[in-house]
């Protein structure tokens, strides 16, 4: 599974990198501060956890009969799709009822940082 959550983190990485240009050239004058605010909230995260994902990569490839780090890549890999995802969604249709699904992509990070620590044992 390493070499996937490596190949996911730099897509994932890359297509954070291009939203914030994005929102910093393209969005900025159309959207509103707490928009635009929101939509940056979603690519920080993003990149957070494509970093994230790139370290689940290494570990998985060295601790190949551990779980956790396998559990954290796809905790991580559906975090960003539900947290940043739904935050993107708010910002592009204007619907705000998207950020209900927010709080189970933040569920999904804060369970793949935990099994990202429990590679250690």
């Amino acid at each position: 599974m390493g070499p996937i959550f490596l190949l996911l983190g730099g897509i994932s990485g890359g297509i954070s990198v291009a939203f914030g240009a994005f929102g910093a050239h393209g969005l900025k004058p159309r959207l509103s501060p707490d928009r635009l605010d929101t939509f940056e909230t979603g690519v920080r995260y993003q990149i957070y956890h494509a970093l994230a994902l790139l370290v689940t990569g290494i570990l998985a490839s060295m601790y190949s009969t551990s779980p956790f780090p396998v559990a954290a890549g796809w905790l991580f890999i559906a975090g960003t799709l539900l947290f940043s995802g739904s935050l993107y969604l708010i910002v592009f249709t204007n619907k705000r009822g998207f950020g209900a699904i927010a709080p189970l992509g933040g569920l999904a990070f804060i369970a793949g940082w935990l099994c990202l620590g429990l590679t250690a044992l």
